[in-house]
């Protein structure tokens, strides 16, 4: 007896890029809330959100326990990394968004980095009891979005940028203190610094070291008052 063909079913929906589970169910890891965090800080440098948009997604992405509850929140934005075909190449050489992530660890420890050095697209800091300093005054930007993940339990993580880059961020203070000092760059292919993360019982501390010429500045305008004051 001839058998009956059953219909065949719709192949599934192509899952987006970096999610492996069409149906959202899996436990989100850490490098895919990494990955949501490289897309916001992307969309942030490139003017689609704001600095309020951006850390209220920011706050769900650390706040969500599944693959499906990530995709919402840059279902309207283009992947990390991704260009328009019109789009000029980079000012900063080529895109190593593919690339392993720098991380600094410090536990009952200090870390520092700091000097003449390449800076990647994306650093992980990491403080248990001990401190993260990353000084970017002297580093080499070779693309123009650096995306900082800071974490501090019961430490301190530390990050000084020059003043003539751009500085954003967002994180959250669990009975700790995490503060990004924004800073907008005069030129506007500046590089971007984005600083992210969580403080729980520690600091995190981001914002830009005074130039020379700030306290130049700051020396010039007291001297001019006690001129003043002496008359």
């Amino acid at each position: 007896m001839d058998l009956e063909k059953q219909p065949q079913q719709p192949p599934a929906p192509a899952p987006r890029p970096g999610f492996a589970d069409p149906q959202g169910s899996l436990r989100a890891s850490d490098a895919d809330r990494d990955r949501i965090a490289d897309i916001l800080g992307q969309a942030l440098a490139e003017g689609r959100i704001d600095a309020e948009e951006h850390s209220e997604r920011i706050d769900a992405v650390y706040g969500a326990k599944t693959v499906g509850e990530l995709e919402p929140i840059v279902r309207d934005l283009p992947a990390a990394g991704a260009r328009p075909a019109s789009a000029p190449e980079p000012l900063y050489g080529p895109d190593d968004s593919q690339g392993p992530a720098d991380n600094l660890i410090a536990v009952f420890s200090v870390t520092t980095r700091k000097g003449r050095w390449r800076v990647g697209r994306r650093t992980n800091a990491f403080s248990l009891f001990g401190s993260v300093e990353i000084d970017l005054t002297e580093a080499i930007f070779t693309q123009r979005l650096t995306t900082i993940n800071a974490t501090s339990v019961f430490g301190n993580v530390e990050v000084r940028v020059p003043e003539n880059v751009t500085l954003r961020g967002s994180g959250t203070g669990i009975f700790g203190n995490f503060e990004v000092v924004t800073l907008e760059g005069s030129d506007p292919q500046a590089p971007v610094v984005v600083v992210n993360g969580y403080a729980f019982f520690g600091n995190v501390d981001a914002k830009p070291r005074r130039g020379k010429w700030i306290t130049d500045l700051q020396n010039r305008v007291q001297d001019k008052l006690r001129k003043h004051l002496g008359h």
